[in-house]
């Protein structure tokens, strides 16, 4: 599910809602010990729930003035993200550090 290498996770398989629960708890775990950057480029099937996810981290992520970059993310997730009028809340889908400020 979910690989660290340094900063970067890298979620990899599906993400949907039968285990979105235990990606989001494990994500958070890793981006509270210091994990900036989620590669999303081995995500496999996926419905909204990683968006959901996303979404909690950059919560978490701005509650403590931490930087959070996505990377890699897939094109249904872009897709989705624009449908739901968030993907301007997610800059760090093009690589960018999401603003922590916001």
């Amino acid at each position: 599910m979910i690989r660290r290498d340094g900063a970067r996770l890298r979620i990899a398989g599906p993400v949907t809602l039968a285990n979105a629960a235990a990606v989001l708890e494990e994500g958070r775990r890793h981006l509270a010990e210091g994990a900036s950057t989620v590669d999303l480029g081995e995500v496999g099937e996926m419905d909204s729930s990683l968006l959901a996810a996303m979404l909690a981290w950059l919560r978490d992520a701005r509650g403590r003035g931490a930087p959070i970059a996505f990377v890699n993310p897939p094109q249904a997730l872009r897709t989705i993200a624009r449908l739901y009028g968030v993907d301007d809340l997610l800059d760090g889908m093009n690589g960018r550090p999401a603003d922590a400020a916001r």
